[in-house]
């Protein structure tokens, strides 16, 4: 298929990108290119590229698609403390409307990549597909505003899919240290240190980075009669786990590190512990391969082979809201959110 992937740019779509172009599918990415400069290592993905903010989007950037996969948001809960319009408008309202350029284009596949952060503090057991949306911060809202709106649109020409996914971790070119596992392994390598602010029993369904790109490929590639219109927990029951075993992972495989457990009263404590029975009886020839230990320990290596510095772990380039914090303290972004004319990156 002839692809549109938004956020081609990002920490997921730098690894779905490659995957979408080894599955034989004619991939174009779509970024407004805010983390172009944020590698580690180096991208090598090579497809066409159209450079332009998702809110300016118009009907002949969709022209001759057959699929859009749509990734582009502000991705990080502390975004919507910097500025809580700038989530409505990209994530919610951008969403939206890219939905229906999709639907006037003929457009008929779209997945939306969603989070299982919309289920806020679950704190009754298992939370599913059919169970209540609690969001508890403007990243999460807007996700279960956009899956709502977008949902109206469908109909036989127009079919949305929604994958809800785990806490995304692993290796990427567009590394990121705000996510718990990358973030847990990045402290233990450079500082010898992992330090939990929480008392550690939140959950959180962890998923590998390049099983979340497959998962999009495999429902892309999926009879549409199958995911029309349906939302989808990404990932496997066995990736639940709570933050304290993930952080006994992450000390296991760095020798001399020790945990320190802080237990603040004022600390993250969203817990959500998803049902991934859908996805594995909807899709099962499809299996997540990384184990949260073998996923942490492919993380390690890679940044023990890159020579991971605590500059590099710390530097503000990998960490959403500080880089975001950064272009705009320095003038590259105004407060809209939008490049200066001369930064604009170049197709």
């Amino acid at each position: 298929m002839r692809v549109l992937l938004t956020g081609h740019n990002g920490y997921i779509g730098s690894v779905l990108g490659s995957y979408l172009q080894e599955a034989s599918h004619d991939v174009v990415g779509l970024d407004t290119g805010y983390f172009q400069e944020c590698t580690l290592p180096p991208n090598k993905t090579n497809f066409p590229v159209i450079w332009k903010d998702l809110r300016d989007l118009e009907l002949v950037d969709l022209e001759g698609f057959e699929a859009v996969i749509h990734l582009a948001a502000l991705s990080n809960d502390p975004l919507g403390d910097l500025n809580k319009r700038w989530t409505d408008e990209i994530n919610r309202e951008a969403s939206v409307r890219l939905a229906n350029l999709c639907k006037a284009a003929g457009i008929r596949r779209f997945l939306f990549s969603s989070s299982c952060i919309m289920y806020g503090a679950a704190t009754t057991g298992l939370v599913n597909e059919e169970s209540p949306l609690d969001p508890k911060t403007d990243y999460a809202t807007s996700k279960v505003e956009s899956e709502y709106a977008i949902s109206k649109l469908a109909d036989k020409h127009f079919s949305p899919t929604f994958l809800r996914n785990g806490t995304v971790y692993g290796r990427s070119p567009r590394m990121r240290f705000d996510t718990v596992l990358n973030n847990l392994m990045g402290s233990a390598l450079t500082s010898g240190k992992v330090v939990l602010y929480s008392d550690g029993k939140p959950w959180r369904p962890v998923v590998h980075v390049q099983d979340v790109s497959k998962a999009f490929i495999h429902l892309l590639e999926a009879p549409v009669e199958v995911i029309h219109n349906q939302a989808f927990n990404t990932g496997a029951d066995h990736l639940n786990k709570t933050i304290i075993e993930l952080a006994e992972i992450v000390v296991g495989l760095v020798p001399g590190c020790e945990l320190e457990i802080l237990a603040k009263p004022g600390a993250d404590q969203r817990t959500y512990k998803a049902d991934f029975n859908k996805f594995a009886t909807s899709f099962p020839n499809f299996t997540f391969q990384w184990s949260p230990r073998d996923g942490a320990q492919e993380l390690s290596d890679a940044l023990r082979e890159i020579r991971l510095s605590d500059s590099d772990y710390q530097n503000h380039h990998f960490t959403r809201l500080r880089w975001l914090s950064f272009l705009l303290k320095t003038g590259r972004l105004d407060p809209s959110l939008r490049w200066q004319p001369e930064d604009v990156p170049k197709t």
